[in-house]
């Protein structure tokens, strides 16, 4: 059995501080500073004259601000399971922008915004707790609708292999990554375990190539892969 809704938002209702540092990002995950900016990066370039933003599961904001930085003062919709989270991160971007700043407590399986709302949509760490492939096609669909034509969706994520010992190799290493954040040894250990548990009750990533096939079948153009290490991801596409 996979964690609730309630179970993965009472945990990260307990881990702002974790997620509000600009300069790490989310440390558990491979290469989060570098791909923070390499999303961002190609946000802008594709997307250079957006007004707005929608930031899916959007943390403490990481990704918003670092977009600000190169395309300052687009109005912000915040999204998240979390209300720590949401108001963490409309303290934060409220401070960066002068547009304006909407928060919405939100599953993005269940939100709904008219079509053609956004010009850039962002989600980072977020996607792997969809469920089905159902779901996952629902929610890449959903971003299709809501972005205006010429709009982009810029995604970092945990990713699955296809390949069962491409996917152990991947594993050990992603282990040996977490156990080196907490010096190795037994810290290390027990930190890397905690971490696997948590993944193994929350999470459902799918492979990079069958997401960008997904964005494909949806309607997107032009697949871009920004980065990979391991079992993460840097990637995004633009709507026509």
């Amino acid at each position: 059995m996979k964690s609730t809704v309630d179970e993965i938002r009472g945990r990260f209702d307990n881990e702002v501080e974790r997620f509000s540092n600009l300069e790490t990002g989310q440390s558990a995950t491979m290469d989060a500073p570098l791909c923070l900016e390499l999303v961002t990066t190609a946000a802008a370039a594709v997307t250079p004259q957006a007004r707005s933003v929608l930031d899916i599961g959007c943390g403490a904001g990481n990704y918003t601000l670092k977009l600000l930085q190169k395309l300052p003062n687009l109005h912000c919709t915040l999204m998240d399971l979390s209300q720590p989270m949401l108001d963490r991160a409309r303290q934060r971007i409220s401070a960066a922008t002068t547009g304006v700043v909407t928060t919405l407590q939100h599953d993005v399986r269940d939100a709904q915004f008219a079509p053609e709302s956004f010009d850039i949509v962002l989600a980072a760490a977020v996607l792997h707790h969809l469920r089905t492939d159902q779901q996952w096609h629902q929610v890449f669909a959903s971003v299709f609708r809501w972005l205006r034509p010429g709009g982009s969706f810029w995604i970092f994520d945990m990713v699955e292999h296809s390949s069962p010992p491409v996917q152990q190799a991947m594993w050990r290493r992603y282990g040996d990554y977490l156990s080196g954040l907490k010096g190795g040894g037994e810290a290390g250990e027990k930190y890397r375990d905690s971490v696997f548990s948590y993944i193994e009750a929350e999470d459902t990533p799918k492979p990079l190539l069958w997401q960008i096939q997904l964005l494909s079948e949806v309607g997107f153009s032009d697949p871009e892969i920004l980065h990979k290490n391991g079992p993460f991801a840097a990637f995004g596409a633009r709507k026509p």
